[in-house]
């Protein structure tokens, strides 16, 4: 196969998600909060967010608060960044807490979804598994001489979507049943497609730097 599979991801909204935030960041850049800050925020909002499941698995309620804490998260993961960017507040800290802290975050609000009833749980550690692994890819591109690599289908922002779709479905009541185990399978398949996407993805970048030369 020589070009990488190319599928839309909700990670390609994020420029106009930006603007939106812009007037936030620009009032959190005046009161003097830091890109670092609402980074560690993130995390520990994720924290709270998989506590409160891993606490009730058999409430509704938790379930119904996972999308709201994944678009806060969505929130606060997009005005670091801009902070960082378009505030001078870049540092080699804040890039370690920025890669480090999603997939943590990642980790402590998902796990908890493997204590849910009738969920399969392997499925969701290897779901959690396969995230880190593809954030893990887009950052190994540095290594490489290309650029951080952000391709999808199943980006961080996807899995937020996805997995926010099928709390809020269940927490308003829909049945627990098979349909939530097989959507989880094709997460994993897209999962992989991304790690694929994202690998080829630096490669060519590279390549293309070498015939350049």
């Amino acid at each position: 196969m020589n070009e990488e599979i190319i599928l839309p991801s909700i990670y390609d909204l994020k420029p106009r998600f930006q603007a939106l935030l812009r007037p936030i960041v620009n009032a959190l850049a005046r009161a003097g909060v830091t890109a670092n800050q609402v980074t560690i925020a993130a995390v520990i909002l994720s924290f709270i967010g998989g506590a409160l499941i891993a606490w009730q698995p058999d409430a509704t309620w938790p379930l119904l608060a996972l999308p709201l804490v994944l678009f806060l998260r969505m929130g606060l993961n997009a005005i670091d960044g801009m902070l960082a960017r378009e505030h001078a507040q870049q540092s080699k800290l804040g890039a370690i807490l920025n890669e480090l802290g999603d997939v943590v975050a990642d980790a402590a609000l998902y796990l908890p979804l493997a204590l849910l009833p009738r969920i399969c749980a392997s499925l969701i550690v290897l779901l959690v598994l396969l995230a880190t692994i593809s954030e893990m890819m887009g950052v190994v591109a540095v290594q490489i001489g290309a650029t951080r690599q952000y391709q999808g289908p199943m980006g961080k922002s996807d899995r937020a979507f996805w997995l926010g779709a099928v709390a809020l479905a269940l927490g308003i009541g829909m049945p627990f049943g098979g349909w939530v185990n097989w959507l989880f399978v094709v997460m994993l398949l897209l999962l992989v497609m991304t790690i694929f996407n994202r690998a080829r993805g630096a490669l060519k970048e590279t390549a293309k730097a070498l015939h350049a030369d």
